[in-house]
């Protein structure tokens, strides 16, 4: 009997841990017996997908393809299958959810509970990352992005949207002093980011004029995500300028003191839930993104 769906599966996994032996115990089968059945695909198909070595395996651009739109098969197949077995009406299956550490940790991470409390047929698989995923050659269902969209390919729903917040912890500013202008940034440590920003310097609005101005800053400190920069900030060590979910309970509880608010700019930034569009969408993909846009912001 052909069944290419079951072979896929095999392969993609096999592809994913590099490992015949690891994907055969994810399956029960064999390690020879995962090798021949690609091989048979291999024969079939007349091309070389994975090269073996003693240790790992390794996909040929011909398996990267493969696993590609094998994801993409096998997807579709477990879409329809729980719109069936679903009526379409009770969210159910796997469900794979990705958000960037900052936003996931601080917004996502407490409506968790909630969520599989109202649907606990779900499976969720949460990662937090903050590189951009692929979501279909990651396998991720849901993407929670922050800031500007650029795949014009999926579909986007609108949660939130952010401002910033400039802070400090309170031990810092009894150090180093208060503020009253953007000048005065000149004598404090600011922290900064170090990916590549599209403009030099932090945005202010004056606030009898209202002109808007960049003000260029100086620090010791870049990191890399706006994890890091809380917990720095936090133990005194300078100023952020960060998006305000990272801080808005610290300000509530008096961990952080918000400064020059009065010459805050208007930049905000949208924060969506992207998917892959599809004539079938899974029962729970719907489920969680209107349970975010219903919880987080409006759509």
């Amino acid at each position: 009997m052909d069944n290419r769906a079951g072979e896929m599966q095999v392969f993609v996994l096999a592809a994913e841990l590099k490992s015949f032996s690891a994907a055969g115990r994810r399956l029960s089968m064999s390690p020879s017996a995962v090798s021949k059945l690609v091989s048979r695909i291999e024969d079939r198909l007349g091309v070389r997908l994975l090269l073996r070595s003693t240790r790992t395996l390794e996909l040929t651009p011909e398996g990267e393809l493969y696993l590609r739109r094998a994801r993409a098969i096998l997807r579709d197949i477990e879409a329809t299958e729980e719109l069936i077995a679903g009526d379409g009406q009770v969210p159910h299956g796997i469900l794979r959810v990705n958000a960037s550490v900052g936003f996931g940790e601080n917004c996502v991470l407490p409506l968790i509970g909630d969520f599989l409390e109202l649907y606990p047929k779900i499976e969720l698989e949460l990662t937090l990352t903050d590189g951009v995923v692929d979501l279909v050659g990651e396998r991720t269902d849901v993407a929670i992005r922050v800031g500007p969209m650029k795949d014009s390919t999926l579909k986007a729903r609108k949660l939130r949207q952010g401002t910033r917040a400039i802070v400090a912890a309170p031990a810092y500013i009894a150090r180093h002093g208060t503020l009253q202008t953007p000048d005065d940034l000149d004598r404090h440590n600011c922290l900064d980011f170090t990916f590549r920003r599209h403009q030099d310097g932090w945005p202010f609005r004056h606030p009898e004029t209202g002109t808007s101005f960049l003000k260029p800053i100086k620090g010791n400190l870049r990191v890399s995500n706006g994890a890091i920069m809380r917990q720095l900030c936090l133990d005194g060590v300078g100023i952020a300028r960060i998006g305000r979910f990272h801080v808005e309970a610290g300000i509530a509880s008096g961990a952080f003191l918000p400064l020059l608010e009065d010459w805050q700019a208007d930049d905000t930034e949208e924060v969506h839930a992207v998917y892959v569009p599809h004539p079938h969408l899974s029962t729970g993909i719907r489920a969680f993104v209107d349970f975010l846009v219903k919880r987080l912001g409006r759509d």
